[in-house]
């Protein structure tokens, strides 16, 4: 069979997500995974396989709405964690060949559903934007550097702008579903689907967390890896 381009396939993806008010495009794009950063305990938090298989973002009238996933430092047996780096898959060379920026945010995450934003603790998203290189899909990353209160939150990403003028996220290449990534949509959170991109479901967001000195139990000294795909 022949291969389509990436752009054509783009292309066609593209208007064939219209109805389902997204727009994405095709992969696999392999990625190179680097070890977390700091000390003993640094811990990089993760549910996607680090392979591509589609970039999306929303048409027009779809702001204030979030892709994310939920994360639980209590497995590590951590009382709190500070998280240092937001990190999310993307490129700026597509839909228009430039960074435009996303917003960022923490929600909590009791009961088993993402709740209110815990940061920015005064709500509405941290605006970041990208730089660097646009032709490349890489991860990015964004400084953090704050205590969670909590043991179980969501690291998510808003796309902010309307479609062109947007970043987008990504979906890894795993057909199974690891039920921890998530979409807010007309204030509501939903197990994350597209139902052109299905049975593609999880999100590539991952965070690089540091234990807080004063969460520290004897169960947790040591240098930890967490196993989260």
């Amino acid at each position: 069979m022949k291969r389509l381009s990436p752009w054509v396939a783009a292309l066609l993806c593209a208007a064939a997500a219209w109805a389902a008010d997204v727009v994405v495009v095709d992969g696999p794009t392999a990625c190179v995974v680097s070890e977390a950063a700091g000390g003993d305990a640094t811990t990089e938090l993760k549910w996607d396989n680090g392979q591509r298989r589609w970039s999306i973002v929303w048409l027009p009238g779809y702001q204030d709405t979030w892709a994310g996933n939920d994360f639980d430092v209590s497995t590590l047996k951590w009382a709190r964690a500070v998280i240092l780096k937001f990190k999310f898959y993307t490129r700026g060379a597509w839909p228009n060949g430039r960074w435009d920026g996303v917003r960022l945010g923490f929600y909590n995450f009791a009961g088993g559903v993402p709740g209110s934003m815990l940061w920015p603790t005064g709500g509405g998203g941290y605006f970041f934007r990208p730089s660097g290189s646009i032709q490349s899909h890489i991860w990015v990353e964004c400084d953090i550097n704050w205590t969670c209160p909590t043991t179980k939150f969501v690291a998510a990403e808003e796309q902010y702008y309307a479609y062109p003028d947007c970043d987008p996220f990504s979906l890894d290449n795993n057909v199974t579903f690891m039920r921890h990534s998530w979409k807010r949509s007309s204030g509501t959170w939903n197990p994350y689907g597209e139902s052109t991109t299905d049975p593609y479901r999880n999100v590539m967001i991952r965070v690089v967390v540091d234990e807080d000195p004063a969460g520290v139990t004897p169960t947790s000294v040591g240098r930890v890896k967490a196993l989260y795909y």
